[in-house]
This record gives C-alpha cells, sequence and structure tokens, in this order.
C-alpha cells in the first residue's frame, strides 16, 4: 500500500504506534506465562550452553590435533584424559584449601555481623545531632540497605540451591561436549540445509561469523577471568587479606560481566576487609583498583583488541537492557549475543549489497 496523502500517512503511523504499544500490553500481562516457558527452556538449554561453551575453549586444541593426523574421537578423549588429571590435581590441591577458607569465613560471620551492627550503632547515634528530615532519609536509606543485604543473601542461598539441583544436568553437558567437538561441521551443514539452496551460502557466511566472533569471545574472556583471579590473588596474599583464594575466586568469576562485574566482585572482599581493620580496607580497596586498571588498559585490550568492534555505548545500552529483562544471566549473554546480532546485520546487508 503506498500513501501519497499526508493525512493517510500521519493515521498510519498513529495506527502502528497503538498496535506496538498493544503488544507490549499484551507481553506484559502474558509476563507470567514466558517467564513459566523461560524456565522450561533454560532448565533444557543451560546445559547445551555450558556445553557450546566448552566446545568453543576445547575446539582449537581437538582441531590441532586432528591436523596432525590424530583421529578426532581419540584427541577428544586424550583432551577429556587430560582435563581428567588436571582436574584430581586440583581437587587434590586446591579445593581443600577453598573449602578450609569458606568454613572459616562461615564460622567469623557472627563476628561479622557484630561489626556491622557497632557500626550501625554508631552512625544511628551520629544522625541524632542531625536535622530530622535529613535524619530520616538516612535512616531510610540504612534500612534500604540492610534489606538490600537481606535480600542479596537470600538470592546466593538460593543459587546454591539451584546449583545443587542443578547438578544432575551437569552429568549431560560432557557428553554434549563429546558429540558438539566430533560432528560440529555436521551441526552446521544441518542447520544449512534448513534453509532454501539460494540462501544457504550467505547462512553458511553468518554461521562461520557468528562461530568465529564467539569463539574469540569465550576463550578471550575465559583467559582475563584467570589472569584476572591470579593477579588479585596474588594482591590479597601480599597484604595479607584473609580467605584470598576465595575472594579471589569471586572476583574472577564476577569479572565475566561487563562493567558492573569488577564491582560486584570487589564487593564482598571490600566488606570482609571492613570487619578485618581500617587498614585492611584501604589496602584491599588498592589491589582491587589496580586490578581492575591492570585488566582494563592492559589485559582486555591486550588479549580482545578491537576483535568485538562494538562501540561502548551499544555495550552499555545491550548490557541495561538483558539486566533488566534477564538478571545476571542477561548480563552475562548480553555481549556475546550483540556480537551474535552484529556478524547477522553485517552479513545481510553484505548480502543485500552484492545482491
Amino acid at each position: 500500500m503506498k500513501l501519497n496523502d499526508r493525512t493517510d500517512r500521519t493515521l498510519y503511523s498513529v495506527i502502528v504506534a497503538l498496535l506496538v504499544l498493544g503488544c507490549i500490553e499484551l507481553v506484559g500481562q502474558l509476563r507470567g506465562f514466558f517467564l513459566d516457558i523461560w524456565r522450561i527452556v533454560w532448565a533444557v538449554g543451560a546445559p547445551l550452553v555450558v556445553a557450546l561453551i566448552a566446545t568453543y575453549v576445547l575446539r582449537p586444541v581437538v582441531d590441532l590435533l586432528h591436523a596432525r593426523k590424530v583421529p578426532r574421537t581419540v584427541a577428544i578423549l586424550f583432551l577429556y584424559a587430560a582435563l581428567a588429571v588436571l582436574g584430581g590435581v586440583v581437587l587434590v590441591n586446591v579445593v581443600p584449601v577453598f573449602g578450609a577458607q569458606l568454613g572459616a569465613l562461615l564460622k567469623q560471620l557472627p563476628a561479622y555481623v557484630t561489626v556491622f551492627d557497632g557500626m550501625l550503632d554508631h552512625l544511628s547515634f551520629a544522625a541524632r545531632v542531625l536535622p530530622n528530615g535529613v535524619r530520616l532519609g538516612l535512616e531510610r536509606a540504612l534500612g534500604a540497605a540492610e534489606a538490600g543485604v537481606v535480600a542479596w543473601l537470600s538470592g546466593a542461598l538460593l543459587g546454591i540451591r539451584d546449583i545443587v539441583s542443578g547438578a544432575v544436568s551437569a552429568l549431560v553437558v560432557p557428553f554434549l561436549t563429546f558429540y558438539l567437538l566430533k560432528d560440529y561441521s555436521l551441526f552446521t551443514q544441518l542447520v544449512v540445509r534448513l534453509f532454501p539452496a539460494s540462501r544457504r551460502e550467505a547462512v553458511e557466511r553468518i554461521l562461520s561469523g557468528v562461530d568465529h566472533s564467539l569463539g574469540q569471545y569465550v576463550r578471550g574472556q575465559l583467559l582475563i577471568m584467570l589472569l584476572v583471579g591470579a593477579a588479585t590473588l596474588a594482591g590479597l596474599l601480599v597484604v595479607g587479606m584473609p580467605y584470598a583464594l576465595l575472594l579471589s575466586a569471586i572476583v574472577a568469576l564476577t569479572n565475566v560481566i561487563p562493567y558492573v562485574g569488577p564491582f560486584l566482585g570487589a564487593a564482598p572482599a571490600l566488606l570482609m576487609a571492613f570487619g578485618v581493620s581500617q587498614a585492611m580496607l584501604l589496602k584491599v580497596l588498592l589491589v582491587n583498583l589496580v586490578v581492575q586498571q591492570l585488566e582494563g588498559n592492559v589485559i582486555s585490550p591486550w588479549i580482545m583488541g578491537r576483535t568485538m568492534n562494538l562501540h561502548p555505548v551499544v555495550i552499555l545500552l545491550a548490557i541495561m537492557f538483558a539486566g533488566e529483562t534477564g538478571g545476571v544471566v542477561g548480563l552475562i549473554f548480553a555481549v556475546p549475543l550483540l556480537a551474535v546480532v552484529k556478524v547477522i546485520w553485517e552479513q545481510v546487508h553484505a548480502t543485500r549489497t552484492r545482491a
């Protein structure tokens, strides 16, 4: 339909806007239904996502062995055996230390709670000399902060419960990873064949670009996490911070969340350091600042470079949207999903240009 009259175009635009608003309202009303579907999809898809991440990490090694005339299945089994040996070494040498620090931290929690209660009492006493409006605002802020800490602890406990409940699903991951490593090209060809013959070349280019971008991102992020965790561990050991291994592991894991991850990871260490002494708080703060500056200005540019080629503003907007819609999971997957969309857009645009 071609609209020539300005009134017709205006009316058409109003109708489209109303339809969009109506669809948004309908989605809002059906939010609970979509959440139930999402829980089912995530329960089934989470092992597949983990298997895909493991595939991107391990595939370069398998491809290297296969290029040297090692059968692909033998290469995968050899890699699994090497990982099993490495896992045994970690289990024997690292896990006991990690468990001991976690146990000691749990025993010390009442003492930390007492310290924070004293701090809150001191702030409440000092607030009595403030004007009434300022005092009420400060009390509300302290109450909100306390409620936020309680909610965070509850969420952490629920997260631990979910991890335990998902242990059975995790057993499927090695098998999925094995078949993805063994028959990855076969799965790619199956996807390509779902499209008409005239579109298969473009689809193959899109899949190749997505595979390249996701592979670089996953492997780069894993290496960055390891380096950030090692640097944080070294810094915390130098300043004599207790529970250094546990706290550095938290920093490394949360670093996968762009921009906000470093703050989330540093928060537990800073809280624990405040329970030790003010001097320790300053030392731990300095360690985290140095590590994050090192990560932002040296490690990430060196490892990731400009391979993602995404503007920071676009990344921030994607993270904000993903955080609101998907929570922590959305924050983690915002950048790789944005990279996938970028690759698809570029390939579609290039195909149209050639046509």
